[in-house]
């Protein structure tokens, strides 16, 4: 059970985010009723004839509606002004959202085009991993939802429909990205030189897509829509701002931030463009096979001089739910065993005689486990716990645990973890660039006409 357990494959997700911000950037709604029967659809007052719905933009076979955008605009506003970000005019973040609305439908039709499913179990423990991870009861989450004007049955479709972005991601861009030793070498050396040095940096990006075979005149004015976000920017606009406006990044309207990125996750013309800014720069406008970007620098780091990676030492209680008992009654069992141990019982003995997996006998103890060598739900809960804490009962693919964590300590990477590590460097960044190649493939070959300028 142990080696199964430690061994499994980390599947990273986004679905862990906090309360209502994975809806923020969660794909529409499904298809709304066909063009003829939706415009069509009239209310009659005594005055005058008030029309329910319009059509915003035809996706293929599907349709949006302005229902549908209006709801996306209301919940990015109050998460914008949640966090304190500048608006963009009204109608700017209409056409912004828009077209990521476009973007995701495309994607969601492509994965099920190719049978791509996520059924209800699935997206049962997401919206509850998501719960959990806001210490909320499902009642509890289910209000705080509501209170912020979002239905309960429209956030579980979005769920579903991101669960099959990212699986459509990983089937049709990141399983097909392949990495060989040579870069994988070529990467370690690249580290062993900028050891101790800058390597490190935080970033926030506008993109400025050029459709893939666009004509001249077309590459002409998204240059020139390019040099006018660049000349807000120098002008002081924020970059949020800047960003909502001009971008057609997925992150446009969380300001453009990019995070910290290690240089090995940066495309060289990035690299080389942001290695000659002073923190609080922004560069020329940059040009790629994706179209026109624009940097800015707002930090910059160097990594320690010998990689390190943070182990815990952990123990933990395993029960599993048998046939004729519920998911509900096992973690009820769990509750109560952590009670005990909160009162003073010994972890080890109830491990021993409740826990059901190779560890009992030793109490529960899984030894020091490093990043990765845990499934995600479990690796989760251990790193959300100080020394000596106690977990609530979690759920995992082996079942339902209680967790322990008893020490921590950093451990210098061995020389196999090393270049793991560098062959996920190199990955990540090759997926990324694929997926965003990808993407704006996918993009041009769907028939899309936008209806949001007609009234």
């Amino acid at each position: 059970m142990r080696s199964a357990f430690l061994l499994q494959t980390l599947l990273a997700s986004a679905l862990a985010a906090p309360l209502l911000a994975l809806a923020q950037a969660a794909p529409s709604a499904p298809a709304a009723p066909p063009a003829s029967r939706l415009e069509t659809k009239l209310t009659t007052t005594p005055s005058r004839i008030v029309p329910v719905d319009r059509i915003v933009a035809v996706v293929n076979d599907e349709v949006i509606t302005s229902n549908e955008l209006g709801e996306r605009v209301q919940l990015v506003v109050k998460q914008m002004q949640r966090g304190g970000g500048q608006l963009p005019a009204s109608d700017v973040l209409q056409r912004q959202l828009l077209e990521r609305m476009v973007n995701d439908r495309v994607q969601v039709q492509l994965a099920k085009e190719n049978g791509i499913r996520v059924d209800d179990a699935t997206v049962e423990k997401a919206v509850q991993r998501i719960a959990d991870d806001n210490n909320l009861s499902m009642s509890d989450f289910r209000a705080a939802l509501e209170r912020d004007g979002i239905r309960f049955t429209r956030f579980r479709e979005d769920m579903r429909n991101e669960i099959l972005l990212q699986r459509v991601r990983e089937r049709e861009v990141e399983n097909a990205v392949v990495v060989t030793d040579a870069e994988v070498e070529t990467e370690l050396a690249r580290e062993a030189r900028e050891r101790g040095g800058t390597s490190e940096f935080r970033l926030q990006h506008v993109l400025v897509l050029v459709p893939q075979q666009a004509t001249p005149e077309q590459i002409e004015n998204r240059r020139r829509r390019a040099l006018q976000a660049l000349s807000e920017l120098r002008k002081g606009t924020p970059f949020p701002q800047v960003s909502a406006t001009y971008s057609d990044a997925p992150d446009a309207l969380q300001g453009g931030n990019l995070g910290w990125r290690d240089s090995g996750r940066l495309p060289t013309l990035f690299l080389e463009a942001i290695e000659k800014l002073q923190a609080g720069e922004v560069s020329d406008t940059l040009r790629s096979p994706n179209g026109f970007h624009i940097l800015k620098l707002l930090e910059k780091r160097g990594k320690s001089a010998a990689p390190s990676v943070v182990q815990t030492r952990a123990r933990h209680i395993l029960v599993r739910a048998k046939e004729g008992t519920s998911d509900a009654e096992v973690r009820t069992r769990l509750a109560r065993l952590r009670e005990r141990i909160v009162g003073g019982a010994d972890f080890a003995e109830l491990a021993r005689s409740n826990s059901e997996d190779a560890t009992a006998s030793k109490g529960g103890d899984l030894g020091w486990v490093a990043p990765g060598e845990t499934v995600p739900e479990f690796e989760r809960a251990m790193n959300a716990l100080k020394n000596g804490e106690i977990s609530p009962p979690i759920q995992s693919p082996f079942g339902w645990h209680l967790v322990q964590v008893l020490e921590r300590r950093n451990e210098e990477l061995s020389e196999d973890r090393k270049k793991l590590a560098a062959r996920q460097t190199v990955r990540a960044r090759k997926a990324d660039e694929a997926f965003q190649e990808w993407l704006r493939q996918t993009r041009d070959r769907a028939f899309v006409e936008n209806r949001l300028e007609e009234r």
